[in-house]
């Protein structure tokens, strides 16, 4: 182990990258333990396994960075009070009853039109949209009036604040 670590230190030239490539290496050995000779000398097949985990990682590693700047950059980097947000939001929508949730999911998530989404629940048009109306209202007030905030900040109304940023 001790030798294992020393060389992936070599490689890697960072403390826990190293530990990582150790921990590749046995899982790697171990999954492969069937091609191992025994009587053979383990420490070159050892070393062979980091050595080819640690050429595939760079490999990865640079295809990632070459497609970097064909990929579309995210709108707003998400933050730590994003994810408490939609978490609250989440658990608010499990909170409505299913008559006012499932309206909800089929526009916002699976972007059905409103006629769409009223056939989809076998329901007059006007039935579908009251539902809705009642579903939001109830989100809303779950979440603590988070749509009325965002009005108060001057994005239209269904806007969210991640939505109205630039």
């Amino acid at each position: 182990m001790k030798s294992l670590r020393r060389y992936a230190l070599v490689l890697t030239r960072d403390a826990a990258a190293a530990d990582d490539l150790v921990q590749e290496t046995l899982t790697r050995a171990i999954a492969r333990a069937d091609t191992w000779q025994p009587g053979s000398d383990l420490r070159p097949w050892l070393f062979r396994i980091m050595h080819n985990a640690h050429v595939s990682d760079l490999r990865r590693a640079r295809t990632r960075n070459d497609a970097a700047p064909d990929l579309p950059r995210p709108v707003t980097p998400e933050t730590q009070h994003d994810r408490v947000e939609l978490r609250q939001v989440l658990e608010a929508l499990d909170s409505l009853p299913e008559a006012q949730r499932t309206p909800i999911v089929l526009i916002a998530l699976r972007e059905m039109s409103y006629a769409e989404a009223a056939h989809v629940l076998g329901v007059p048009l006007g039935t579908f949209m009251s539902r809705l109306g009642r579903g939001r209202e109830a989100l809303r007030r779950l979440v603590g009036g988070r749509c009325a905030s965002a009005r108060k900040n001057g994005l239209p109304s269904g806007k969210t604040r991640k939505e109205g940023r630039p």
